[in-house]
């Protein structure tokens, strides 16, 4: 049950409570109004639309803008039309006659928006009622700032309580993933992981074209076996090309606010010779930056493939330190000679100076290059939590 619903049955009934009182407060001093059938006449306005309007305020749904200013216009009437009623002598240490009915109109825009619409809306309440006393007695003085006081703490626990209720929703989700996951992950390791696993080695000891399918089989075990130890990989598109052979990446939307969990951009380069390790938990980062990021790991990849060859093995490790995200990208090809990217560089080919290098630049991070020859290469790129991707 959602903890607005209580709220909301409690406003109806002191919507009707408080009708009752006004009229009750009314039929008491009924001889004493100078002008009693203006009292009536409004009062019975104010009891058809409190009993017709109960379904309005069941919930925040169909408790809509225009009802809520329907319903202030009402409670605002009914203070300006006092002094019409009332003899100026009895207005001065009387309620109006709406009375505490008011105060519902302004506490049902606390429970639908928040505490910014209850203070937005107890200031023509406030104008109201010295409009009407016409001039700031002490006693109104102290009804308008109850109201104030309590319709802004009340929106404001509406708003923790909505909060809450996300927060306890969202970790429910997590948890019947996680059970679910832990559940493939058990049925696919007694199953395909190790039939995937016997396959590559039983192709790998044959050699041949049984050699390649045993490499294929590694791989699909790599990507397989990270898929279920953390279910890292959401497949939201795809290459439209991807029968034609096209590599297929899997890419993450944003959450509701623009971040996605870089771990699941760098999952899909995991495979037989490529090793992805990261934290245990989500590795969040603005949408653009993560992307970016990823795109300038890929581009360190590409440069394995290419200068150290198809068979050279890779390793992605993700750090999360506190003031910012570490992703380091080493190989074990033959490194790269002293003065050849300056070289690369002069000759036009820039992919390290721009795919790397640029994109850390442009995120206000760092890309550091080391490679001794015969031991390797290692990129080590940098970015800040907060970081912003700049254009290019």
């Amino acid at each position: 049950m959602s903890v607005e619903l209580p709220l909301w049955r409690a406003l109806a009934g002191y919507r009707v409570l408080t009708m009752l009182y006004a009229i009750g407060l009314c039929a008491t001093r009924f001889d004493l109004f100078v002008r009693p059938w203006i009292a009536v006449g409004y009062l019975a306005v104010m009891a058809v639309w409190t009993l017709a309007t109960l379904p309005k305020v069941r919930n925040a749904a169909s408790c809509t803008k225009r009802f809520l200013a329907a319903d202030l216009t009402i409670a605002l009437t009914g203070i300006l039309l006092t002094p019409l009623a009332d003899s100026h002598q009895r207005i001065a240490g009387g309620p109006t006659l709406p009375s505490i009915w008011t105060a519902g109109a302004v506490l049902a825009f606390a429970i639908k928006g928040g505490w910014r619409w209850a203070a937005v809306t107890s200031t023509p309440v406030a104008f109201a009622n010295l409009v009407e006393r016409g001039h700031p007695a002490r006693d109104t003085v102290h009804s308008l700032i109850l109201v104030w006081v309590a319709s802004i703490a009340i929106g404001y626990v509406v708003e923790v309580a909505r909060a809450s209720e996300r927060t306890l929703a969202r970790a429910l989700e997590i948890e019947a993933a996680t059970r679910e996951r832990e559940r493939l992950a058990r049925d696919i390791h007694d199953g395909v992981l190790q039939v995937l696993a016997m396959v590559k080695r039983r192709g790998t000891a044959l050699g041949g074209e049984a050699a390649e399918l045993g490499r294929l089989a590694g791989e699909q075990e790599v990507a397989l076996r990270t898929l279920v130890s953390g279910g890292l990989v959401p497949v939201s598109r795809v290459s439209q090309d991807a029968a034609a052979g096209a590599v297929v990446r899997a890419v993450e939307e944003p959450a509701d606010d623009g971040r996605v969990d870089l771990r699941s951009l760098l999952a899909p380069y995991a495979s037989g010779r490529v090793s992805l390790a990261e934290p245990g938990a989500p590795v969040p980062l603005p949408a653009l930056v993560a992307r970016e990021l990823a795109a300038a790991v890929g581009a360190a990849l590409d440069n394995v493939r290419v200068h150290a060859g198809e068979e050279a093995r890779a390793w992605i490790l993700v750090e999360d330190e506190p003031d910012g995200i570490i992703v380091s990208v080493r190989d074990d090809g033959p490194g790269i000679p002293a003065g050849r990217l300056a070289e690369a560089e002069g000759e036009g080919r820039l992919g390290v100076a721009q795919s790397i290098r640029g994109r850390l630049r442009d995120l206000g991070g760092s890309a550091e290059l080391s490679s001794v020859p015969g031991q390797g290469t290692e990129v080590e790129l940098k970015v800040p939590k907060k970081a912003k991707a700049g254009r290019r």
